[in-house]
């Protein structure tokens, strides 16, 4: 058997007065006072230097000093104690100076805030969240949209909204924790501190444009032993069952009631998920924005109509092709984004490409492989690429097609292309070797069966494995998920 790899080059495109106290993390002795006791001087200003997160009038009304009170260091001392005890502040300090006129202090409040600070919300618990910010906002004035997830912090709001619910009769006790939602996205929940069951079964009622066996088929393989709240499914109805009905142009679907009862086989709950899938789109304007390649030839590529049915998996499809056409011009690493507004009057859609095309790669040098001194010379004069032409991403594959149609060598080797880009130089070397998956026994072997099944379920469409040879033929759900498995069953 006959095999050899082809490397390609490719090439792209000081003030007086009293003296200066610091901000101090700990509690440090009293500082000295800004003048005896008996003959202190009024504050006559005050002001906050290092807040970002929170507001000065809110830090002022938490520290409680007010204009005309004799600057004592019991005052100050006092201020910046309770500053401390909401756990906001890594430290708090203070400095003060003779104002103008000489018969009062301009004095200066010195915060340096816990950091980073998070979005939050409110799980499970019996009051409207909008009722709960209110409560919170009246005990704190510090309260805001963000906040820090430390213990401190964490466990004195819980406190503070157990207190306001035990008033509407809620007996459990409140948490605060940082949860990870999503993919680069990390809140703070406050929930009831029994843990939620675990959802058993998704059902559905109102379903007819999809049949409610597919909607429920679909959840269950990323709803089933999830802790139930209604947020957790209405983000996997919105990942798993809306782009369902937008394939059909159903582009307003929604879930206008989610119910959990508990179930009478199994340790959990049963949801129910009432669908309002509302009217059928069409497709309005499709166009796209890009440069150098014109946008007519962005649309043609997408191969979307105007007065079609808003189908978003073609839309989705469309932009596939368009990173194909990208990289058959050298923009290899170019990106499109799909940009979409909705016109209800006229139940129409508009669709718009956002083309990224990035640098532009040419063929720089051709490497081969695997092949003796007489061979070697015949591919080279085959290979059609010239160097300092676009690079097209499509040409290795066309390029060994050609050679096993043509039976340029008996008994060829199964072969691959691979490209590797250099970011910093804009080269791209390529190459094309015979290529086995025998790394995937000992991957899969590593994985437990419950691995195995999540894997299957969420990335494949169909497996076909011989561990004999350690070869694996596996089909995948789309485009971008067949990628993303492919890199990850490559390493």
């Amino acid at each position: 058997m006959t095999w050899f790899l082809l490397a390609l080059l490719l090439l792209g495109p000081a003030v007086g007065g009293q003296p200066r106290r610091p901000a101090q993390p700990a509690r440090p002795p009293a500082p000295a006072a800004p003048a005896p006791a008996s003959q202190a001087w009024p504050i006559e200003s005050l002001s906050v230097d290092g807040n970002r997160n929170y507001p000065q009038s809110a830090i002022l009304a938490v520290a409680g000093l007010k204009l005309g009170q004799p600057a004592t260091p019991e005052a100050f001392e006092a201020a910046r104690e309770r500053l401390l005890a909401t756990g906001l502040f890594e430290s708090v300090g203070y400095r003060y100076e003779p104002a103008p006129g000489g018969k009062g202090y301009r004095s200066v409040i010195e915060v340096a805030e816990v950091e980073p600070v998070y979005s939050f919300r409110f799980e499970d618990l019996p009051l409207p969240a909008d009722g709960l910010r209110v409560a919170l906002e009246a005990a704190d004035p510090l309260f805001g949209a963000r906040l820090p997830a430390t213990a401190a912090v964490l466990d004195r709001y819980s406190r503070l909204l157990q207190s306001r619910l035990a008033e509407s009769g809620f007996r459990d006790r409140v948490v605060g924790r940082l949860v990870s939602e999503r993919q680069d996205e990390v809140v703070i929940v406050f929930r009831p501190a029994t843990p939620p069951p675990s959802i058993v079964y998704v059902r559905f009622t109102g379903a007819e444009a999809v049949e409610a066996a597919v909607l429920q088929n679909a959840m269950a393989g990323v709803a089933v032993g999830v802790p139930y709240s209604e947020q957790r499914v209405r983000e996997l109805l919105d990942t798993a069952i809306r782009p369902r009905y937008e394939a059909k142009g159903r582009m307003r679907v929604s879930f206008p009631e989610i119910s959990a009862a508990e179930a009478p086989d199994a340790k959990g709950v049963v949801v129910t998920v009432r669908v309002a899938e509302g009217e059928v789109y069409e497709l309005a304007e499709v166009g796209a924005q890009s440069y150098p390649l014109p946008p007519a030839e962005i649309v043609k590529a997408a191969g979307l109509k105007s007065g079609e049915r808003a189908d978003f998996d073609a839309v989705g499809e469309g932009r596939e092709r368009i990173l194909r056409l990208l990289r058959k011009n050298g923009h290899m690493k170019g990106a499109v984004k799909i940009d979409r507004t909705i016109d209800d009057a006229a139940r129409k859609v508009n669709v718009i490409y956002q083309v990224e095309a990035g640098p532009r790669f040419t063929f720089g040098a051709l490497k081969v492989e695997g092949l003796d001194i007489l061979t070697e010379p015949a591919i080279r004069k085959l290979w059609g690429l010239k160097p300092g032409q676009p690079f097209d991403a499509d040409y290795p594959e066309f390029f060994l097609n050609r050679i096993r149609e043509d039976g340029v060598f008996d008994n060829l080797g199964r072969t691959r292309s691979s490209i590797q880009v250099n970011e910093a130089g804009q080269t791209v070397n390529v190459a094309d070797v015979r290529r086995t998956l025998r790394e995937f026994d000992r991957l899969w072997a590593e994985m437990t069966p419950r691995e195995q099944e999540k894997f299957v379920k969420t990335l494949v469409e169909q497996v076909s494995y011989d561990g004999a040879n350690g070869e694996v033929t596996v089909g995948f759900r789309t485009a971008a998920i067949k990628q993303l498995c492919m890199e990850a069953t490559g390493k």
